[in-house]
């Protein structure tokens, strides 16, 4: 309630206003009774409405009990929670019986513990090893051409890694020499023009790398075309001076002092073994 609600109500008490002298009925439903009116009691919205309709129709000094002055300074009322009804004997029986048996069990898994629970690779110690070794030898290539070169795919994506990395730098580092470059324009000045930079830089990079692989794809065009001839240019023996003739291979050994034959029967080479 409000100063002003609690004056228009002792207004209303003393001038006995009828249509609101079933207030104390009120009391028995949820609105909160008028019996003892003061600042700060929690009033209802209906009540005070009605209570402004009949000030306005039955007071003289009717610009004071406006229906916004009679809420100027009011709050909402929240009405505190209803107490918890007290707990039954037989819910609080109930507790205490789960609560024992609770206990119990964690006292009878704190003896007994129970096993723990095997994984797959403890279950199955070798599946893992037998599961991979099906997987390569399913998966294997079936050509060596189909093993692929690692190294030439490495060095494929390093470069186009580096490709990418080389214009995101170029890109940016220009936006932001064109960005410190005018700090003496308006901000959108400022990011027209970086954008606009940015944009050409991007679009000159793009251009240069096609021209770039244009250049290399014709390059292989050109080469497949041309037509290598292998001519035989000098010959030469090993073994034989350059200008002399070529060394024969002796047909002689000599071990021991003694000269023996290379070749053995039949025309092979063998090794002789001295008796022991």
């Amino acid at each position: 309630m409000t100063p002003t609600i609690v004056e228009g109500l002792k207004l209303r008490g003393t001038t006995i206003i009828p249509g609101i002298e079933g207030d104390k009925d009120s009391s028995k439903g949820n609105d909160p009774s008028l019996d003892d009116p003061a600042v700060g009691n929690p009033i209802s919205h209906g009540h005070i409405v009605e209570l402004w309709r009949e000030l306005k129709s039955q007071s003289d000094d009717g610009v004071k009990f406006t229906l916004e002055n009679l809420l100027k300074g009011a709050r909402i009322y929240v009405p505190p929670p209803p107490p918890k009804p007290e707990k039954s004997p037989e819910y609080k029986a109930l507790m205490a019986r789960l609560r024992r048996e609770e206990e119990e069990r964690q006292y009878q898994r704190m003896l007994n513990p129970p096993p723990p629970a095997e994984t797959f690779s403890q279950r199955f110690p070798t599946s893992a090893s037998t599961m991979a070794y099906g997987f390569a030898e399913v998966n294997r290539p079936s050509k060596a051409a189909d093993l692929g070169d690692d190294d030439v795919t490495y060095n494929d994506v390093h470069r186009q890694f580096m490709l990418v990395l080389n214009f995101l730098v170029t890109i940016f580092g220009s936006a932001a020499t064109l960005w410190i470059l005018a700090r003496w324009w308006s901000t959108p000045a400022r990011l027209f023009l970086t954008m606009g930079g940015a944009l050409v830089i991007a679009i000159a990079e793009v251009g240069l790398y096609s021209a770039y692989i244009w250049h290399l794809s014709d390059a292989k065009q050109k080469d497949k075309k041309t037509r290598e001839v292998k001519e035989v240019v000098q010959t030469w023996v090993v073994g034989a001076d350059a200008d002399g003739p070529a060394l024969k291979e002796p047909d002689m050994i000599k071990i021991d002092g003694k000269k023996l034959p290379l070749q053995g029967e039949n025309g092979v080479r063998k090794r002789k073994k001295e008796p022991s």
